[in-house]
């Protein structure tokens, strides 16, 4: 593992982009303006006894191109302020859950000034702290008139951990595209984009790039003060076939990273879309297959998916502390959760493991809380929970997953999800024992997984607590001597629990899986990487159907 760090890319990032070094004027006029409306709230009838003001500062350029021509090139620069404003007290405060209401917080995102003119910048700061205060002290009415008439909660944990200043600094970034970079880098896009047009099965295609410079604020009334760079690079290749039945097919890839120079080369990027447009042209014409409960393997990729979606989130300490929760293992610390060679890690502190770039890294979380390693599950035994400031009980301190997209409020979310194993098999090992799983349960065939979009599950109590994983490249392997075969048509469903009985062994080739989480406080970058999976038993039902229909003339070109 690789250590994160952020002065390496401060010097590095953008390989054909210029720097400069500058002092940072926000950061102080955010404290300054803090310190005086917290003066001020915390004198109220109903005082505020927190404040603080998080800033996302981007820069972004988007490029965008389909069948070798540019669709789009966008420049933007924003700043997003988020104001968390807590009234009454540690103990009960305004963020204390109101039964039978809607659990998510409003939406506070307010755009301020990209100049760095202090009254400006102070003007805007005070509207939103004005406005959410009010809005605060109406919830918390609401809070204490909720709890009247209501049973009283099960978690008796505070609503918030109150903490000590912390001080982190990195120099600001200013990046100057200059318009041959610019140029070269649409060449790039109409090079690949153009590449999905050798195909006609190709019904659409879409190459797009998008480079952060990405700065984040924060300040609180308890004296914290941190300014740190999250620059990114992602490029993106996409195609779509439609099958005879009007069903949908995509495929994709997705390439991360924080300097251009680490992207790969145009031969390697070709490469992967005439591979993947082999796929596609296969799947257009393969087989929809009927619902089925047997034997599966996952590809390291579709395991990341699958850990992120019906683990990882069953992990996250914060809502837990709901009692609409279905608190899956709340109470089962301790006691074996997984098979007993898997353990399972969250560390937002590296940025590359196994030679992958991860994208759920960062310093500090949205809290102002240092990113910390944390080791879940041991040997398969459940031995901690993704903390943040809101504690629950008998997790009574944050190890920094308090986690948000601007605008949002933030709640325990994951970071970089790691699973390693005791006891690691082979590719073919896994292979063997999947074949002798099947023919002890009399089953003809089983189902390999091996690239995913994502998914969703559900923890409440009020839904069946379920998982759904969409699949985009599924082989059907046969017990006999039969050649693998491409299915298309399925969805990936369960149950947690008994998902997780049935995993039986891991090893093979290690999966990256970088992508967006979006759950109640937004969208936040996560990464997982995990080996290949054996599970026992899964089950899969039909994909949703498309009602479109195959064009009547055949593409242009």
């Amino acid at each position: 593992m690789l250590q994160k760090n952020r002065l390496l890319p401060t010097l590095l990032l953008w390989g054909l982009c210029q720097f400069v070094f500058a002092q940072d004027p926000l950061l102080e006029v955010l404290e300054k303006e803090l310190n005086r409306e917290f003066a001020a709230l915390k004198t109220q009838e109903i005082p505020a006894y927190f404040l603080s003001y998080r800033v996302a500062e981007q820069s972004a350029t988007d490029i965008a191109g389909s069948f070798g021509c540019i669709e789009r090139v966008s420049h933007n620069t924003s700043r997003q302020l988020t104001t968390m404003i807590r009234v009454g007290s540690p103990e009960l405060d305004n963020f204390h859950e109101i039964k039978g209401a809607n659990p998510f917080m409003p939406n506070l995102r307010v755009q301020i000034p990209v100049d760095n003119q202090e009254d400006a910048v102070r003007y805007s700061l005070w509207q939103a702290t004005n406005d959410q205060y009010f809005q605060a002290v109406q919830r918390f009415t609401q809070v204490k008139g909720n709890m009247a008439v209501n049973a009283p909660t099960e978690d008796k944990s505070p609503d918030f951990i109150t903490g000590t200043a912390v001080q982190y600094f990195e120099p600001p970034l200013k990046m100057i595209l200059d318009k041959k970079a610019e140029e070269n880098l649409k060449n790039k896009i109409r090079l690949y984009s153009k590449a999905f047009a050798e195909s006609k099965a190709i019904s659409n295609s879409f190459v797009r790039l998008t480079m952060v410079n990405g700065r984040d604020y924060f300040v609180s009334s308890e004296g914290s003060k941190i300014a740190e760079n999250h620059p990114h690079i992602n490029l993106s290749v996409s195609g779509n076939v439609l099958a005879d039945d009007g069903m949908e097919l995509p495929l994709y890839k997705n390439y991360y990273a924080t300097d251009l120079k680490n992207l790969p080369k145009d031969e390697t990027v070709l490469t992967d879309i005439k591979e993947l447009i082999s796929t596609l042209e296969k799947l257009k014409t393969a087989p929809v297959v009927d619902p089925y409960s047997g034997p599966a393997l996952l590809s390291g990729e579709a395991t990341g998916v699958f850990f992120h979606e019906i683990f990882g989130h069953r992990v996250e300490a914060a809502r837990m502390k709901s009692e609409n929760d279905a608190q899956t293992f709340k109470n089962k610390v301790g006691q074996l959760v997984l098979n007993k060679n898997l353990s399972v890690t969250f560390d937002p502190t590296i940025a590359e493991y196994k030679g992958f770039k991860l994208s759920g890294s960062y310093d500090y979380d949205d809290e102002g809380v240092k990113g910390q390693r944390v080791n879940v599950v041991s040997n398969g035994v459940l031995t901690d929970f993704l903390t943040n400031r809101t504690p629950i009980q008998g997790f009574a301190k944050s190890n920094g997953h308090g986690r948000a997209q601007p605008g949002r409020q933030p709640v325990t979310r994951q970071s970089n999800l790691i699973v390693e194993s005791e006891q690691l098999f082979t590719e073919a090992e896994l292979r063997t024992q999947f074949i002798d799983e099947l023919k002890k349960q009399n089953l003809e065939f089983g189902f390999f997984f091996k690239a995913v979009s994502g998914g969703f599950t559900n923890t409440n109590r009020i839904q069946p607590n379920a998982f759904n994983v969409t699949p985009l490249e599924v082989y059907k392997i046969y017990a006999d001597d039969k050649p693998d075969e491409l299915v298309r048509g399925i969805n990936l469903v369960g149950t947690p629990l008994a998902m997780f009985s049935e995993i039986e062994a891991v090893g093979g080739e290690s999966g990256l899986f970088n992508g967006t989480c979006g759950a109640e406080s937004g969208g936040v970058p996560v990464s997982s990487v995990c080996p290949m999976m054996f599970v026992k038993k899964i089950e899969i039902q039909k994909k949703q159907k498309s009602a479109n229909t195959k064009p009547i003339l055949d593409r242009p070109f």
